[in-house]
């Protein structure tokens, strides 16, 4: 069920996990000692589950960790994914205290200044407008479709942009970081990053420019490197497979 009292924490969006997280923890040690008190969709090693933690007493959630999908929708796919209804701010509480499955998402949109990242069960749901949005965190919202929650959306992601469980730079992302944050979640997966493994040009010079580019921003240090880390580590991994 719906409440009136979100999460409070800032999303940590961290590519190099790749996940997104909100919680009162700092680091996976922390995130780990949640595990015996609460309950919900946990992640377990070698499961394809999205953690939901749900705390045993309240049965309010308490915890979220949210991967990232492999696969990017195709461009076009974008324009036909809307904004609507306007997400309404609120938590949630279990009317039961025991543990269920949400699948991670299998597919990301996000546009090419990085406005929007949603990331959704399969592009199916592209065809049939949303029913609501559940703002369960700042700026993040679970995507609700014939009553089952069928992805999620996180408004301005690279204000969130940090690595592991740290906590996000608190300043304002500048507009060249959100164009070389859609540049990096589409390198990273699937089809560009079955292209940057076989060694095709267009895709590497893509790869190079972006690293290029991140290596030489002199705004938006912290998230930034980041991203350079990121592609630079995908150059190293790739450039003698």
């Amino acid at each position: 069920m719906v409440t009136d009292t979100p999460l409070t924490p800032t999303p940590r969006l961290a590519l190099d996990i790749p996940q997104l997280v909100v919680g009162e923890f700092t680091d996976r040690t922390e995130f780990e000692r949640l595990l015996p008190g609460t309950f919900g969709s946990q992640g377990w090693l070698g499961s394809e589950n999205d953690d939901l933690l749900f705390d045993n007493g309240s049965r309010e959630l308490v915890g979220v960790g949210l991967h990232l999908p492999p696969v990017s929708a195709p461009p076009e796919a974008g324009l036909r994914f809307s904004t609507e209804p306007r997400a309404i701010r609120g938590g949630l509480r279990a009317e039961e205290a025991h543990d269920f499955a949400l699948a991670q998402t299998t597919v990301l949109c996000c546009d090419p200044e990085a406005t929007e990242l949603a990331c959704l069960r399969d592009l199916a749901v592209l065809e049939t407008p949303l029913d609501a949005r559940i703002g369960i965190a700042p700026d993040l919202a679970l995507l609700v479709q014939a009553g089952a929650v069928v992805g999620w959306s996180l408004a301005d992601p690279a204000r969130y942009l940090t690595t592991g469980y740290a906590v996000a730079d608190s300043a304002p992302p500048s507009p060249s970081t959100g164009r070389r944050l859609a540049e990096c979640l589409a390198l990273i997966t699937r089809p560009l990053i079955d292209d940057v493994m076989d060694k095709e040009p267009d895709a590497w010079h893509r790869l190079r420019a972006t690293e290029r580019a991140l290596r030489e921003q002199r705004d938006d240090l912290n998230r930034s490197a980041a991203l350079h880390r990121l592609v630079a580590r995908l150059i190293e991994d790739y450039e003698n497979w």
